[in-house]
């Protein structure tokens, strides 16, 4: 008999999310049981234990739940926490403006940036997005 759950054979929910967003798409789980969104990714539902929560696209718009502006030699930049409009929140940052521009409250969208060496969820000012 063996002792391998076949529901956790495979790519890891972490490997199937950054697979995801290597090809530009930012996905959040959400389970199929009781409906909870959750991020980051992991095997169970955080809310009501089941199995395997889908990967699904994210809507995109949150807002600025906390931020905070890191100062560093090569000059500032912004480290936000995003309350997604599913509920769960992300640490990530806010480009397109100064780090001191950015506000807890601030609407934003998110979009993966593949222009570094991994690609990252980013977010805008929803009033900069067409």
């Amino acid at each position: 008999m063996s002792t391998t759950d076949p529901r956790f054979d495979g790519a890891g929910p972490e490997a199937r999310w950054t697979d995801l967003l290597e090809s530009g798409v930012f996905a959040i789980q959400t389970c199929g049981a009781c409906n909870a969104s959750q991020f980051p990714p992991v095997a169970t539902c955080q809310a009501c234990g089941a199995p395997e929560p889908a990967l699904v696209p994210a809507s995109g718009p949150g807002t600025v739940y906390a931020t905070t502006t890191v100062r560093a030699r090569d000059g500032a930049y912004d480290v936000s926490i995003i309350e997604l409009d599913e509920g769960p929140r992300i640490m990530s940052r806010v480009e397109g403006v100064s780090a001191e521009e950015v506000q807890i409250g601030q609407r934003v969208t998110a979009r993966v940036d593949t222009g570094g060496e991994t690609p990252v969820v980013v977010f805008d000012r929803a009033e900069e997005r067409a």
